[in-house]
């Protein structure tokens, strides 16, 4: 339920803070509890936001929410037992970050729209005490690649190093298809991945000059490909036939249908 009071806001927060305290002393689990044994379990909980993000279904998003809130008050909780911080360091950081970053709200800076606030927080980021020291030095290591990607090209846009116009990346992205060709003519598998890596970033940044978010598109294909497939199998299964059993001619035709029907 929504509209609750801020007091109600903090009470709530308050009482989870409380729970936890009590678990990190008498739940034998939650007590051994470390930052490396937490690491994998809030990855983990993480793409289980994103995936409730996906399907847009609130009681899924406010129970993964949830989930990712908890490992935010663990490692406070870790932090403040080691003497390095608490939660109210960490929400008084985060608080005095966003001021410092939103000068077009709490300062005397202009922001016309959201892409000249992109650019101001990657100017500002740079001057920042303890912030990035290079315009890609913020974009984690451990990302995963499209989503990496993604960032690399978002942050060097930001500071005027893109395409002038959306339709220039074209020429870009066929250039990389033809190097792909001619790596795989010339049975050169180092170049090969070479080449499909330069492909692939050539197309992730074309998806983001017109304004698609890669990382969702490709799930959306994921999930569409899932669920044709399944099709398949299943009207395989009520044949009495195995999958693999099939013609390629046969599963086509399946596939076909699938579309037809609208999955």
């Amino acid at each position: 339920m929504s509209g609750h009071t801020r007091e109600e806001k903090l009470e709530a927060l308050g009482r989870v803070i409380d729970t936890l305290d009590e678990l990190r002393v008498k739940c034998p689990w939650d007590r051994k509890q470390t930052n490396e044994s937490l690491r994998a379990n809030t990855i983990e909980e993480v793409y289980e936001l994103s995936q409730a993000l996906l399907s847009d279904r609130k009681d899924e998003i406010c129970k993964e929410l949830g989930d990712v809130l908890l490992h935010i008050l663990f490692y406070s909780k870790i932090g403040d037992e080691k003497g390095q911080f608490d939660i109210a360091d960490v929400a008084d950081a985060l608080n005095s970050k966003l001021i410092f970053r939103h000068p077009h709200v709490f300062g005397d800076a202009a922001a016309a729209d959201a892409q000249a606030v992109a650019e101001n927080w990657e100017q500002i980021k740079l001057r920042e005490k303890g912030g990035n020291k290079t315009v890609l030095g913020g974009v984690p290591q451990a990302l995963p690649a499209l989503i990496k990607a993604s960032r690399i090209q978002e942050k060097a846009a930001n500071v005027g190093f893109d395409w002038e116009e959306a339709h220039q990346v074209w020429e870009k992205v066929a250039e990389e298809t033809a190097e792909v060709k001619s790596a795989v003519e010339a049975a050169d598998m180092e170049q090969t991945e070479a080449e499909f890596g330069d492909l692939l970033f050539a197309v992730i940044n074309a998806a983001r000059k017109y304004g698609v978010n890669p990382e969702n598109a490709l799930e959306r294909t994921n999930a569409k490909f899932i669920r044709r497939f399944n099709f398949v199998e299943n009207q395989a299964k009520e044949a009495g036939k195995e999958l693999g059993s099939l013609s390629l001619s046969e599963m086509d035709a399946l596939w076909d249908e699938a579309k037809a029907k609208g999955l």
